[in-house]
Order: C-alpha cells, then structure tokens, then sequence
C-alpha cells in the first residue's frame, strides 16, 4: 500500500513534479493528480499501483509501510541506502519549482 502524503514526499525527495512522475510510471497526469488527492490510502487499479510503485523503486525510493522498521516508525519514504541522489535517474528540469524559507 501507498498513501497520498508518501506519493508526494516521494516525488519531492526526487525532485520531480507529476508530469516527469507520469513519464516515468507510464500513467497520465490526471492519474498521477487523482492519487495525489486521495484522502489517506491511494485507490486504484492494481495494474496503475504497480506501475506507480516500480517507477518510484527504481528512481531509488523504498516506501515504508505501517509496522516497518524505521528510527521514527509510523510511515514514510527515505532513499535507499547507498543511492546517491546526484546520481538519481535523469529528472530533466521537471523541479517542483518554489523555494523553502
């Protein structure tokens, strides 16, 4: 399982916006903005989920589900261990734009 909120800190730790995402998972941007709307855990097909997720594995994301071991428990994404995110897949200019304070 995935929620809303692990799909975008997921895309955020990779630096991509839905477009790029939607490339990479061969799925539509309004599919890719319909999960990112979901209230907690995203619905769909299991064939567009399984897309998702093997995009996101292999641009370097693990997702940790609930249980999982991890220094803060509950949920969340992290890199892989040993990726270096310099060296990440190929993100074009798709940032997310913006800028923290």
């Amino acid at each position: 399982m995935i929620t809303a909120p692990q799909l975008r800190a997921a895309r955020s730790l990779l630096g991509i916006d839905q477009r790029r995402l939607a490339e990479l998972s061969g799925l539509s941007v309004p599919t890719i903005q319909r999960m990112e709307a979901s209230g907690s855990i995203i619905r769909g097909n299991v064939d567009s989920l399984m897309k998702l997720i093997a995009a996101l594995e292999v641009a370097g994301i693990e997702l940790i589900g609930e249980g999982a071991v991890s220094q803060g428990g509950g949920r969340g994404v992290r890199l892989k261990a040993g990726l270096d995110p310099a060296r990440a897949p190929d993100t074009g200019d798709a940032g997310l734009g913006g800028s923290l304070p």
